[in-house]
């Protein structure tokens, strides 16, 4: 007979590895956790049914006899579990039962534990995530975490808030917090989570782990079952992500003095004249040089037969070569000097395996060579303070604006900017194409202190290596909103897995979680990353929750009420001097007080009269006004005029893009519009959280 007993963990760990054995069995979970300090319902391994009954002397009845098998992962789904045995006779048919019913599975014993008292039902976990490496999942036991899926995950290590937003954040806390004379020791459970992660930090072999279920009382837990998965190959997985060099040096891409552009063109419509002729026209203050075989001159400047005859080493070489040139390019730009590429050309790891081999050899260069490399596949930087943009499309005027923009796909430096830049400024954008070297995570850093930029936005597809983003964006995020349109929030298919937990950590459910511990704001989709940020660039953020609406039709108002609501603000309501002059200078048939309906007699004259009005008190966080469509150019000079006194605006213009013209002129004043009220709604509540957030975030951290 086995008993579980404390252990050094660091022998039980090392055993297993040493004998090549990856599952901890449900008595050895116990015996490693109980080892570390957690509260674990012991059990013992008997393999005879005397032994059975010597223990359940022992420990007293009632008890739980399980089977204890390597073959067999999810026990209760098969039969493997017999509960709340009363003695010796039941003990002898549960014996019978278990041992002809798995049979014909390699059994190692039974499993005898005492009864545990009944509390509330959790369950715990901890899964390896190929991105985020380690990930901890926590919720309500039984059909909430098999049916209803109401879990919560953090990325590994925690901190004291992401335990305590764990336990809160799941639908069932409030079983937890006291219903029907049930209540939850939530101190214990979150200090079982911050345990947790602990000793996952000290055993990085851990590949899974299920506490299921975990019972808590009024006052402590018992770990009931427990199950632990080892690999040890995820240390040299986790190693390996971590980059071998400096990250952190990326200013000559953003502020280079000098640029060539090897691949550019004469031909207009080319990639390599629209690139060259962005430089030329984005007020570069810097040395351009132009490199191709062909040409004495480019647009009008100096052309070069090669890299090797200008006549100073460059700061940033952007290469528009076809793929199978660019390994050689770049060993000959490496024997010069140049250590920054911008390589916008395509033909790399999305296009099969010679493209991915060519990837694989870059990437061995920027280690070797101690190179920094943007792209492949991407559409350069644009930075309008220093005047750089090396966009594959031809890009319009820019102004200096206070966004920054990390983008994987080119588009965003061309297409999307063409039109997006009339009423939003971007100040820096940089694309990163497939990332051979430089990474979502490196310009985010950057961009951190940079500052000029107040808010910055993100589209990605992936991330390179999770943790040391999420390190990274919690830093930033406490500094600057960080908006991220994530893509690819669906999966085609499921990998066969052996844990609860990883069964529930789906990609984008990890990615959730990670961008909420990180302070990350998260994009539904293009439109609304942008419709964000031009409110978080352009206005101030509100410090309350009240809301202040004027209208023109009481059906706008309504939904604005509505929204207001089911995003977590609320409506102010004026009281007191506040009330009795709006009252004083409202039309009488203005019934309501907020929202203020003006129906179609709305003016800027009586808009503004009302503002002024609410304006007295700072019981207001912020105020939602909507135009009618066809008036919009008359509330120009009339929203210009108005001290809002550091709140947010937003204004909505129903069917906006007929109106274009007027909506953009009211925007570049600085008052963010909106086609709908949920829409400016949205994004008011986004900016008031984000902000009573940050407040909470530095506090804490």
């Amino acid at each position: 007979m086995k008993k579980s007993g404390k252990e050094d963990p660091h022998k039980i760990i090392r055993a297993h590895l040493r004998e090549k054995k990856s599952l901890l069995n449900e008595p050895e979970s116990k015996n490693f956790l109980s080892s570390y300090g957690l509260d674990c319902v012991n059990a013992c391994v008997a393999t005879s049914f005397e032994e059975v009954i010597e223990f359940g002397k022992k420990i007293g009845y009632p008890i739980v006899m399980k089977v204890v098998s390597p073959e067999i992962i999810h026990k209760s789904d098969i039969g493997g579990v017999k509960l709340n045995i009363k003695d010796e006779r039941e003990a002898w048919i549960a014996y019978q039962e278990l041992v002809t019913t798995f049979k014909d599975r390699r059994i190692e014993g039974i499993s005898v534990q005492k009864m545990a008292e009944p509390g509330i039902e959790v369950v715990v976990g901890v899964t390896f995530d190929e991105t985020f490496d380690h990930v901890l999942m926590f919720g309500l036991g039984g059909i909430f975490v098999e049916v209803l899926k109401d879990v919560s995950f953090r990325v590994l290590p925690i901190d004291d808030r992401d335990a305590e937003n764990m336990v809160r954040e799941i639908k069932g806390y409030k079983i937890l917090s006291g219903y029907r004379g049930k209540k939850a020791d939530t101190e214990a459970l979150k200090n079982l989570l911050l345990q947790i992660s602990t000793l996952v930090h000290r055993f990085p072999q851990i590949r899974e782990m299920d506490l299921n279920p975990v019972f808590v009382y009024d006052k402590g837990y018992k770990i009931v079952d427990a199950r632990i998965i080892l690999d040890a190959r995820l240390q040299l997985k986790i190693k390996a992500k971590r980059k071998p060099y400096d990250q952190k040096n990326l200013r000559p891409f953003f502020y280079p003095k000098s640029i060539a552009v090897i691949g550019a063109s004469n031909t207009e419509g080319k990639l390599g004249w629209n690139v060259f002729h962005n430089l030329l026209t984005h007020g570069y203050k810097g040395r351009l040089y132009p490199v191709n075989p062909n040409s004495k001159e480019i647009q009008g400047v100096k052309s070069f037969s090669s890299i090797s005859d200008v006549p100073e080493k460059v700061d940033v070489a952007v290469l528009l070569v076809p793929a199978d040139q660019t390994l050689q390019t770049i060993d000959e730009c490496t024997r010069l000097g140049i250590k920054h590429f911008v390589i916008e050309s395509a033909g790399f790891s999305e296009l099969g395996k010679e493209g991915k081999r060519i990837q694989e050899e870059l990437k061995s260069r920027v280690i070797k060579d101690g190179l920094r490399i943007i792209g492949p596949n991407c559409s350069g930087i644009i930075n309008t303070f220093s005047g750089v943009c090396e966009s594959i499309g031809v890009v319009g005027e820019l102004k200096k604006g206070n966004i920054g923009l990390i983008a994987q796909a080119g588009v965003y430096a061309a297409g999307y900017l063409w039109g997006l830049r009339k009423t939003i400024d971007f100040g820096i954008i940089a694309t990163i194409g497939n990332k051979v070297d430089v990474d979502e995570t490196d310009v985010l850093d950057f961009l951190a202190n940079e500052k000029k930029i107040k808010v910055i936005c993100m589209y990605i597809e992936d991330v390179k290596d999770g943790k040391r983003f999420i390190n990274v964006a919690k830093e930033v995020s406490r500094k600057k909103p960080v908006i991220i349109l994530k893509t690819g929030r669906t999966e085609a298919g499921k990998k066969a897995v052996l844990s609860h937990t990883a069964s529930l950590a789906g990609n984008d459910t990890i990615y959730e979680a990670a961008f909420k511990q990180a302070g990350i704001i998260r994009a539904r989709d293009n439109e609304h990353m942008f419709a964000l940020a031009k409110a978080f660039s352009k206005q101030p953020f509100p410090k309350r929750d009240s809301v202040f609406v004027v209208t023109y039709a009481g059906s706008l108002g309504v939904a604005v009420a509505d929204a207001v609501v089911l995003k977590g603000l609320n409506l102010y309501e004026p009281k007191g001097e506040i009330r009795r002059e709006l009252k004083k200078i409202l039309p009488k048939f203005v019934s309501g007080l907020n929202p203020v309906d003006f129906t179609f007699d709305q003016t800027p004259h009586n808009v503004k009269s009302a503002l002024e009005v609410v304006l007295k008190t700072d019981e207001v966080g912020g105020f939602i006004v909507i135009l009618q469509t066809e008036k919009v150019r008359e509330y120009i000079d009339t929203f210009k005029k108005i001290d809002f006194g550091g709140r947010p605006v937003m204004c909505v213009v129903v069917s906006k893009e007929f109106a274009i013209d007027d909506v953009i002129e009211l925007e570049n004043t600085g008052f963010p519009v909106y086609s709908t009220p949920e829409e400016a709604v949205d994004v008011l509540s986004a900016m008031y959280f984000w902000h009573s957030g940050l407040t909470k975030r530095k506090r804490t951290w």
